[in-house]
């Protein structure tokens, strides 16, 4: 862990071309960089959670003005299904505002819309909370292919954040997930307040696990009227892509996903995160409860991304 933060460290701080262009080799060497992963994010259960996140706004500690909403039908699962697959959606992930997974009928559907993902022939990921080991096998069983559980940021600077539950009971369900033989979806939140030191040890921890994650996803605050968090102060965008080419030199196999907050970053940001290692995104207009770049935004910034073989010259 030491020996990879000191490499963190010396990665973030390096001048800003020299960061990207190492990590932009170490994409290519492991990746095809025109290979874009497209995800399609559903809330499943929304609000009343009695975490305390504080950047989140469907924690039940805080007054954002959200809906409560109980578990959606399977008849809304396979009709969300069906049109993130129409959009070119390769990975279909639900998200529940649980504390952790409980035994019963709620448990029981989940397990049905992981089937449902399968049966369309895309790849499921849930984040549900914490879980133990016989509810991972149970997901495994019913074809789960990711699970999502997010460290958040570094140990250190976690307890200013989250105070429900600690970094050793997120670092516990991650165990869990593995052992099932799920994929591990884990990243964290960049704007919160922390300093750079905090990004270099949250991505120091995450490429100690043995082995890596698969998926990092790495996500800009949000800021919410009514959390803690609300005035926050908007993050360099050039902080992001920092932070993403660190975790792609460290992480050199896993996907590295561009994730919540894309929508305050214009395109050449978004292509300047690709070519420092970023190589999956979320399609759909909503991310949970926030707000993601419209369809034809998407389609424009994936575009640009292709070969312009086919556009005519100027004579």
């Amino acid at each position: 862990m030491n020996q990879i933060l000191i490499q963190a460290k010396e990665a973030y701080q390096k001048p800003f071309f020299d960061l990207i262009y190492e990590a932009h080799g170490i994409h290519r060497r492991y990746h095809d960089p025109a290979d874009i992963q497209k995800c399609t994010l559903l809330s499943i259960k929304t609000g009343g959670c009695p975490e305390d996140c504080s950047y989140c706004p469907q924690s039940a500690h805080y007054d954002t003005g959200l809906t409560k909403e109980n578990l959606v039908s399977l008849d809304q699962v396979r009709e969300s299904v069906k049109n993130a697959k129409l959009h070119g959606a390769q990975r279909f992930c639900m998200g529940a505002a649980w504390r952790s997974v409980k035994d019963g009928p709620d448990f029981d559907r989940v397990l049905e819309m992981v089937k449902l993902v399968k049966e369309e022939g895309l790849e499921a990921c849930v984040t549900l909370g914490m879980l133990n080991s016989s509810q991972a096998k149970r997901l495994k069983e019913a074809g789960l292919d990711a699970y999502n559980h997010n460290l958040d940021t570094s140990r250190e600077y976690y307890e200013k954040i989250i105070h429900t539950r600690t970094y050793d009971d997120r670092l516990n369900t991650l165990k869990s997930v593995r052992e099932a033989g799920i994929t591990v979806c884990s990243g964290g939140i960049i704007g919160m307040g922390e300093t750079a030191e905090d990004r270099c040890a949250l991505l120091a921890e995450l490429a100690s696990l043995d082995p890596q994650p698969e998926s990092v996803p790495i996500n800009l605050l949000v800021p919410v009227e009514g959390t803690p968090l609300q005035e926050s102060l908007p993050v360099d965008s050039m902080d992001l892509v920092r932070t993403i080419a660190v975790a792609r030199i460290l992480m050199p196999r896993s996907r590295v996903r561009l994730s919540a907050g894309r929508i305050s970053l214009n395109q050449d940001a978004q292509l300047l995160a690709f070519f420092a290692g970023a190589n999956s995104i979320w399609l759909g207009e909503k991310l949970l409860t926030r707000s993601n770049p419209a369809p034809n935004e998407d389609m424009k910034l994936l575009s640009s991304l292709s070969s312009q073989a086919d556009q005519p010259l100027l004579q």
